[in-house]
Formats: C-alpha cells, structure tokens, sequence
C-alpha cells in the first residue's frame, strides 16, 4: 500500500489542531507536558538557540532530514520536550505519537575544564555568558566543533518510536530544534544537558589570579556579591567585602538507537 496515498496530506492548520487535541488527551490523563512553542518570524532568536541549531546543522548526516523536522517543530507537532542531564525526551505528534528518545553523552572532564581556564578571568564573558549572550573570545571556545559545550555526532544517539529506518527521523529532528528554541529562554539547560555546572565558570573567575587594582582600571566584587548580582549560590563560603577577589573588566555518523514500533 502506498505510505502518501494511506496517509494524505495535511494542511499546516489540520497539523497544529491535531497536535492540540493529542496534548489535550495527555493533560486530561494527568499528565504534565512541557510543549514547545515557535511562534516568531525565526525559529530561534539568540545566541545559544542559534548556536545549538547551527552546530546540529553541520552535521553531513542530518542535512536531508533537519528541514522537515523544522516543519514539524513550527506546527506544534513537538508536545512535550524534557531536556535532563545526559538526555533529550519528546513527544511528537505525526502520522502516531511518537516518543524521542536521545542520549548525549557527558561532557568529559579534561575538556570541561580546559573550557574553564580558558574562560576563567574574563568577567565581560561571564556576564554575558550569563545573560545569554556572549564576547567573541568565550563564544569562539563554547562552540568549537571539538572542544566546546556541543555534543559531537559521536557523542549523541539517537531513538525513536517511529518506523522510519533512517540515522534521523523527522520526530527526532524535530525534537532538537525543539532544543534550540528552548535554549532561547533557558541557555542553562545546555550545561545540565552535558552534565556540568555553569557556576564553576563563575567560581573559575574568583579563583584566577588576579594583578594589582592599582593603575589597571579593575572592579571588585566579593563572591557573595556575585551570587546576588547573578542569583546563583557559589560554591565555598562568601568571601568578606574587605577581602573581595578583583575581577576584571576587561563528522562521524550518529548513532540511532532500536526502536520499539513515520510520518
């Protein structure tokens, strides 16, 4: 039986009614959803979106199948979208629901800490990094294809229920834009999804050598200060306000996990 024929071509509008009902059945069972929502003229708007989708979009293997899982992403096909330490979960409306399933390998602990030394001491990064944003120094070590925060294709596996046999379906594709757009608003969900703290970047910079405030146009901050200022809890005990630390101003294929069952 011809797969299209069996299944006929739906409108954008019939797509985005049929994923509402569907998260409509769930939420009615108790369950909590977390959907993802592209509503903008661009799919994401800033800098660790962007970075995330430009990174899965480098990648040889994902280029024939990333496009349509943008469609899907941008007619609420992407229900639910769960980002844990080491893992990406969704549910995604299509022919079926499917349930993604991606694991993602932990950040590993040499390359973790080169990224703090080389990110330690520059308090501009760290705002911005903070903010969501970033100077062109830390963003050039945070997405490097090898050595930054990234999963590189071996590094990811990926799992769906779909029947589609290829390294990534469109539910899956679907699932990591669902990411970038998440990233938007959460960029922290990157360092819980590689299994790292972001407040150790923070720590790295009160930990650096520092030169003399004198003649060098510097700003100090004391380690409680810092956490008031960012919202965050910094490891160790607050330093004193007379003891403040001076900061300155200054492609191999991936892997598809079996599945348990497209389109």
């Amino acid at each position: 039986m011809d797969w299209y024929n069996y299944h006929p071509y739906q409108t954008v509008g019939q797509r985005r009614v049929k994923a509402q009902k569907v998260a409509d059945a769930f939420a009615r069972r108790g369950e909590n959803l977390s959907p993802v929502n592209a509503t903008g003229a661009k799919l994401v708007r800033t800098f660790w979106g962007k970075a995330w989708c430009d990174h899965m979009e480098s990648f040889g293997d994902f280029a024939t199948r990333l496009p349509k899982g943008k469609s899907y992403v941008r007619n609420g096909a992407v229900i639910d979208l769960q980002v844990l330490p080491g893992r990406i979960t969704a549910k995604v409306v299509g022919v079926e629901t499917y349930d993604v399933d991606c694991r993602i390998d932990k950040l590993p602990a040499d390359q973790w800490a080169d990224i703090k030394r080389r990110c330690g001491g520059q308090i501009s990064s760290l705002v911005e990094l903070l903010q969501g944003k970033l100077s062109s120094s830390v963003m050039t070590v945070v997405t490097d294809a090898k050595t930054g925060l990234f999963p590189s294709p071996r590094e990811i596996r990926l799992g769906c229920t779909c029947p589609d046999f290829a390294h990534l379906c469109k539910h899956v594709a679907a699932a990591l834009y669902g990411v970038g757009i998440r990233l938007d608003d959460e960029p922290e969900l990157l360092f819980k999804l590689r299994g790292v703290d972001s407040a150790e970047l923070i720590q790295a910079v009160a930990d650096a050598p520092q030169e003399s405030a004198e003649g060098g146009g510097r700003m100090t901050l004391a380690n409680h200060e810092l956490a008031d200022v960012f919202g965050i809890e910094l490891p160790g005990p607050a330093a004193p306000v007379a003891g403040a630390t001076e900061i300155t101003n200054a492609a191999s294929p991936v892997r598809r996990a079996g599945r348990k069952g497209g389109g």
